[in-house]
């Protein structure tokens, strides 16, 4: 079992229960899943798919989709069908695991870093984060990378509210800036 998963079936169930006033176990948050996605555009070769596969499969474990274009734009000479990026999806224990090593080593790593920001709640509770460049992840050999690769994070909560979502990711131990 990760840290993160012991961590929050130990310690922050029974936080948030008492913090937030649920009387069931079950009313209280969690996280269901974490979508990492990249947009690499319908102009770029086939070198830079091949790249963001390869980067986004170190980061997690897992082979990422090939996203496609679902409606033709001339002015982007895009038609339907092309690839224009790529996305995971993860749950579980990869869930908790991605999220520890998010956290603790690769929000740090990220320069000038004061905290992330509290305004990418969604209003149903979910939160969306985006990082420039995934080098802040100690499984990307800098060497190897030709193309810089920024991807969009988004944790999905059973959260209702906002402010549930954030006491739980708060607890989950993400900095927010204050």
């Amino acid at each position: 079992m990760p840290d993160m998963k012991k961590q929050y079936t130990e310690k922050i169930v029974p936080a948030l229960k008492e913090k937030l006033g649920y009387k069931n176990t079950l009313e209280i948050p969690k996280l269901t899943k974490i979508v990492i996605s990249t947009g690499i555009g319908s102009s770029k070769e086939r070198d830079a798919f091949t790249d963001a596969k390869e980067q986004l499969t170190a980061i997690t474990g897992q082979q990422p989709v090939i996203v496609k274009a679902k409606k033709n734009v001339a002015n982007f000479k895009l038609r339907v069908g092309m690839p224009v990026g790529a996305m995971i999806t993860l749950r579980g224990n990869r869930m908790y695991e991605f999220l520890d090593r998010f956290v603790h080593t690769a929000l740090p790593r990220v320069r000038d870093f004061r905290g992330i920001s509290p305004k990418g709640f969604d209003g149903a509770g979910n939160y969306n984060l985006g990082l420039d460049d995934v080098s802040v992840f100690t499984e990307i050999d800098l060497d190897k990378v030709k193309y810089q690769l920024g991807i969009n994070i988004a944790f999905v909560t059973t959260a209702k509210t906002n402010e549930d979502a954030f006491e739980l990711l708060k607890e989950l131990e993400m900095p927010f800036a204050s």
